[in-house]
């Protein structure tokens, strides 16, 4: 990051979709970060979306965005299948990036980034908001500290209503479609954040005429003995919830558990204890923040979100897809 540490961190959108708009809503009302260009492949929806709020420069090209050297950090939201493109670009041109998630469509293409992150000496973080969130690091404070002794389980869904029309991207393989890397990277990183990568992954799932996982259930396995039961659709609206069962007691969050506002301990002999950890920001600017902390300390990835776990949980979505059979355009 150029500059002196208290000037405003700025940033860029690649990408106009409703996440980019989403993300850069919350951006606007944070006073340390300043949104100063958009990009996209169409130069008038780049425009449009620089107009509506009201961003000094778009870019008609990913390309033309990952060369504006006024930029510190772009946050790259394109449809996943993009990903590997778009971030590759914008580190390759020097920026700092934050790219959404599914990280990339496989474990190759996420090496392939965080290889050049490396190369390039530049920033690079999955916008996995969970491992940010305030009420989450507490849980995973208390687990550490023993609170619910040993994990055994850990259960996590992630379900939309259905139908989902066949013309969407979540029906498209060359979009990386799915339920998996939609909605299923949440409780498979939320499992994998308390028990790190598994050592055994087993799958089952439903696809679609076209080819990708619209109903999908996961059992992952450690060598400790601990499971966890996963699952994510995209033709029922799941309960959305987690909990993490202990030898001693048990956490449950609730509907929302990837940005949750409170869990529950339960434990034998005691009452149930209510945790929130409230900081005032919403979901995507707490990643934003943790971005901007780690441009101002000069840090290359975030220990919140370490690339070394969103490597890992690539690698878990591999073999889950290996196991259901669902392949994209180009993976062989």
């Amino acid at each position: 990051m150029s500059g002196p540490k208290s000037e405003p961190v700025r940033w860029g959108i690649l990408a106009t979709g409703g996440i980019a708009a989403s993300f850069t809503k919350d951006l606007l009302a944070m006073e340390e970060a300043q949104v100063m260009a958009v990009g996209s492949r169409s130069p008038e929806a780049a425009k449009r979306f620089a107009e509506r709020f009201g961003i000094p420069r778009s870019h008609g090209s990913w390309a033309e965005l990952a060369a504006d050297d006024e930029l510190d950090v772009i946050y790259v939201a394109t449809p996943h299948a993009a990903h590997r493109t778009a971030a590759g670009l914008c580190l390759e041109a020097g920026r700092a990036v934050l790219c959404e998630k599914a990280f990339t469509l496989n474990a190759r293409e996420a090496g392939e980034l965080v290889d050049l992150a490396r190369t390039h000496d530049r920033f690079l973080m999955e916008a996995m908001w969970t491992y940010c969130d305030p009420v989450v690091r507490r849980m995973t404070a208390l687990v550490r500290d023993g609170a619910i002794g040993e994990v055994r389980a850990v259960h996590a869904d992630f379900g939309l209503p259905g139908p989902i029309d066949p013309a969407h991207r979540l029906r498209d393989p060359a979009q990386g479609g799915g339920a998996l890397l939609d909605l299923g990277v949440y409780p498979v990183s939320f499992a994998q954040l308390l028990l790190g990568e598994p050592s055994d992954v087993q799958a089952r799932a439903e696809l679609s005429p076209e080819g990708v996982d619209v109903n999908t259930g996961l059992l992952l396995g450690w060598d400790s003995g601990a499971v966890a039961l996963l699952s994510c659709s995209l033709t029922a609206d799941t309960p959305r919830s987690a909990a993490v069962t202990g030898s001693a007691g048990r956490i449950e969050f609730p509907r929302g558990f990837f940005h949750p506002d409170h869990f529950v301990l339960h434990r034998p002999g005691h009452a149930p204890e209510e945790f929130t950890a409230p900081d005032g920001l919403r979901a995507y600017q707490r990643e934003a923040a943790e971005v901007m902390r780690c441009l101002r300390a000069d840090e290359r990835e975030s220990p919140l979100v370490p690339l070394s776990g969103t490597l890992a949980v690539m690698r878990t979505l591999d073999t889950a897809r290996s196991k259901i059979g669902v392949r994209y355009p180009g993976e062989g």
